[in-house]
């Protein structure tokens, strides 16, 4: 094999990719990011054997970025990868010599220089540290939830806000994943309480913007086109928003959202810049196309970068931990380079018109509680499905589509995350004044919906969450999304189906506790179920 990765929902033949990711990740790349993780781990078992709490904050915050840049889609340049290696190296062995660290650990003693990087790569993949399949499996499913967790905490701290028992967890989570002594009961309460600290770092997350930027409001997206030029921004970080926005105003150049960045458009803190002009474009995938379509630059803030054309090369930029070789990366967020490159561009071209309705985070919803919980009494509203998570490129995701057209018209849809493309511009019309699809925002922002959900257990008196009329179809595609699901787990949900495939990197018996304890279920036929759903099965 060139190299092994299973992380995300296309691995190849989901089983995973052994020539090239099929995310467009190079086998060199690959080996790059497993001795990032693998360093960080020994940043972890440093930390965990230091009597000091001098530099474990920064610890925490340098694990965080590296699990962050490891992320599908995310971080492409190998140079940037190398020098996350020796940042967490060099803080490693300062935290060892201040420590007097006398362990034997490889991860925390590894020393080889870059000319052998490769090579020492290659002992300590993922098949290589853990030969047992199961606890391989369980090892990974707290790396892959602690990969989500570290760009919720990473979001937060940009916006200063940040929780040391998150940063304290990462590292003693890491350094756990190559304790030989931890078995299976171990891994799995492990596990579990990677899904709590994701409930903790969503919250986190959360608070940092809605206190920033306010509660997302009920909000009509403009999906056509001005005619000025544009700048695009793609990803997450909001903070890169708000910069791109105070920048440009007053320049001639309008801004539109991409993918994840739409709920952007539902902050009241955006909405008072007039050349705010909109969202262009769906899901991250379709990115080839609609950048070359947008003719402006394009700011990659975070994950979701696909291998770059071309046609737009010249005018992308990549910020925070996204990057992709001989595309420029801005450090900090001074945009004036892309600026200066939109002035010379013409303006989008118009791909679609219309509107898109969202801005149904927690603090909206909650706002209208009355008026749900009066559909719900009546009859007038017999179902909520969570229809959350990512999109992706496989054909089969047409199934949420076909789920969205074909579900029973007294159901609601509460959704986050790009999922929504798949049917957010479909006509489904409303109950009683509410739209049949609830959008809370960004994968980020799952966490509205596990408030909403709670709250309604609340109001309805119920002893058991699952006795809600709510059901979860879940779309998944990287890490976060592991994130969430191990974040609903811990909250109590249960019989969540997920697709389009189960992860590659749930070994049989894992999938297996998975689906006896919590009821996971992969997708199946839409109309069967639909009529499953429909009887909370």
């Amino acid at each position: 094999m060139n190299m092994f990765c299973y992380q995300c929902q296309e691995t190849a033949k989901n089983s995973g990719c052994t020539v090239r990711g099929v995310c467009g990740k190079s086998p060199e790349t690959a080996k790059l990011q497993d001795l990032l993780i693998y360093t960080v781990k020994g940043l972890g078992i440093v930390s965990e054997n230091s009597a000091k709490k001098e530099g474990k904050r920064e610890a925490g915050i340098i694990a965080a970025k590296a699990l962050f840049a490891t992320i599908t889609n995310a971080n492409f340049d190998d140079e940037r990868i190398k020098a996350l290696i020796r940042e967490a190296r060099r803080f490693r062995d300062q935290m060892k010599e201040a420590s007097g660290f006398k362990g034997s650990a490889d991860a925390a003693v590894w020393s080889e220089p870059e000319d052998q990087w490769l090579a020492k790569a290659e002992k300590i993949g993922i098949l290589s540290y853990e030969k047992n399949e199961d606890l391989r499996s369980l090892k990974e499913l707290v790396i892959y939830g602690l990969k989500g967790i570290s760009a919720y905490t990473d979001h937060a701290y940009i916006l200063g806000f940040e929780d040391e028992k998150i940063f304290k967890f990462i590292l003693s989570a890491l350094a756990k994943t190559l304790d030989a002594t931890m078995g299976k009961d171990e891994l799995i309460a492990l596990v579990m309480e990677t899904g709590e600290k994701a409930v903790e770092a969503m919250a986190l997350l959360d608070k940092a913007n809605t206190e920033t930027y306010g509660n997302p409001e009920i909000t009509r997206v403009n999906i056509g086109v001005g005619t000025n030029p544009g700048i695009l921004i793609s990803g997450h970080d909001l903070k890169d928003m708000e910069e791109l926005l105070k920048q440009t105003e007053g320049s001639g150049i309008d801004v539109y959202t991409h993918g994840e960045m739409l709920p952007a458009n539902y902050y009241p803190a955006f909405k008072k810049y007039s050349h705010f002009k909109g969202n262009y474009g769906g899901s991250w995938w379709k990115q080839n196309k609609e950048f070359d379509s947008f003719n402006g630059p394009i700011l990659m803030t975070t994950n979701c970068i696909t291998p770059v054309q071309e046609s737009y090369k010249g005018r992308i930029y990549t910020t925070g931990m996204a990057g992709y070789p001989g595309v420029p990366h801005i450090e900090g967020t001074d945009f004036s380079q892309i600026i200066s490159k939109a002035k010379t561009c013409s303006p989008p071209t118009e791909i679609e018109t219309g509107e898109i309705v969202g801005g149904f985070a927690h603090a909206q919803v909650l706002a209208l509680a009355d008026k749900v919980v009066e559909a719900v009494k009546t009859g007038a509203v017999k179902r909520f499905v969570v229809m959350a998570g990512c999109d992706g490129r496989q054909k089969g995701r047409s199934y949420f589509t076909e789920v969205a057209e074909n579900l029973p018209e007294d159901t609601i849809i509460l959704t986050a995350g790009c999922a929504k493309y798949r049917y957010i511009k479909l006509n489904l019309g409303e109950i009683q004044g509410i739209p049949r699809v609830l959008d809370a925002g960004q994968c980020n922002d799952s966490y509205s919906l596990a408030l909403i959900a709670l709250k309604l257990k609340e109001v309805f008196e119920l002893e058991d969450i699952n006795d809600l009329p709510i059901s979860f179809d879940i779309a998944w595609y990287e890490q976060k999304a592991v994130a969430v699901l191990l974040a609903l787990l811990s909250l109590g949900f249960k019989t969540i189906r997920l697709g389009p495939t189960l992860p590659a990197f749930l070994s049989p018996n894992v999938a297996k506790i998975l689906v006896d304890t919590f009821d996971i279920k992969p997708i199946g036929e839409v109309k069967t179920d639909i009529e499953m759903m429909m009887q909370g099965k």
